[in-house]
């Protein structure tokens, strides 16, 4: 379902989304071509968890990401052609290219550190949680994780001090390994029979929604911000998906070819290959067809945004290829002890 939202945020919810996908994948045609970015993870088919829960934050909250946080970052307006800077490691970046695809940074946007260790931004979204409370703010803070973090010990040492001390933090669990066997890759190792029975057991409300619902995200997190706001501390969201094709090689592919929005309302361009994934499991074709299906949106319109933000990333790309890399005497600033 679309969320409950005027026309104006619905759509930009929509070219945030659009944003976020020809964002990841601009970036896989530019490695293609030659531009060297090292290993990195991309955010397609999880779009429509990251824009609705981000959409709903205000300037003054933070959240905290993984290795999968270039949606996320471009969702709380980080200007893409920074951010491509800073995967390329060049000095337009945000951090001035020396964090690179895992590490982006953007203090200003509250994004703070993104980490690429397992579990490793969890202890200190709750942290910064902590500090929230203690200075009696009422802002929250958004730790994004996959699944694979439930694994780690400080998981558990953080939400028991979330669940103790009562604060406002949201962990919302991007578990990308939806129908896969257990044990195998992608998969979780988890023995648990769901992961919402984990956080439950420290007294932290825990639900599971459909990460390809926009609609279902937006409600879940509203509500979780409405009493991470109200002091009534930590919440806990697992949104389920299935992994992109993509994703699966050791190095991102698109093996589903450029997103072809047209399958949304004309099943008969959706490829045989890796059909299922266009027809029921892509998060961004289906609230393309809800979009449609509820007038809010004419194909037209749809084409038109589509197109405006394609060339947006031409000249996102072309920005960071043209950007020049550090020089070398900045290689020690912002090192604190040589």
């Amino acid at each position: 379902m679309l969320p409950d939202l005027p026309q104006a945020e619905l759509v930009e919810l929509y070219r945030v989304m659009l944003t976020m996908r020809r964002f990841e994948e601009a970036l896989i045609l530019a490695t293609k071509s030659g531009v060297s970015v090292g290993h990195f993870h991309v955010y397609i088919g999880q779009e429509c968890t990251g824009a609705p829960a981000l959409s709903l934050l205000r300037p003054d909250d933070t959240i905290f990401t993984t290795h999968r946080n270039h949606g996320h970052v471009l969702a709380r307006g980080a200007v893409p052609g920074r951010v491509l800077a800073e995967i390329m490691g060049r000095a337009t970046g945000y951090n001035s290219g020396k964090g690179g695809t895992l590490h982006v940074t953007v203090r200003e946007l509250g994004v703070l550190p993104t980490s690429a260790v397992v579990g490793g931004v969890v202890p200190l979204a709750t942290g910064a949680a902590f500090a929230a409370k203690h200075k009696g703010s009422d802002s929250v803070c958004v730790c994004f994780f996959g699944d694979g973090a439930m694994e780690e010990g400080a998981f558990y040492e953080a939400i028991n001090l979330a669940s103790l001390w009562t604060l406002p933090v949201i962990y919302l669990c991007e578990n990308n390994s939806e129908g896969a066997v257990a044990g195998g890759f992608p998969g979780s190792t988890i023995a648990a029979r769901s992961l919402t029975d984990l956080p439950a057991a420290f007294r932290i409300p825990a639900q599971a929604v459909d990460g390809t619902d926009a609609g279902e995200v937006h409600r879940a997190v509203k509500d979780a911000i409405r009493k991470a706001r109200a002091g009534e501390g930590a919440s806990f969201i697992e949104a389920r998906t299935v992994r992109w094709p993509g994703s699966r090689p050791l190095w991102p592919d698109l093996l589903t070819g450029e997103t072809d929005l047209g399958c949304a309302w004309d099943p008969s361009r959706i490829p045989e290959s890796h059909g299922d994934w266009h027809r029921s499991q892509d998060g961004l074709l289906r609230f393309t067809r809800e979009i449609l299906q509820a007038g809010r949106m004419g194909t037209s319109d749809i084409v038109a945004l589509d197109a405006a933000v394609r060339a947006s990333m031409q000249q996102a790309v072309r920005f960071a290829i043209d950007s020049p890399h550090p020089a070398l005497e900045t290689a020690f600033d912002g090192v604190f002890a040589r």
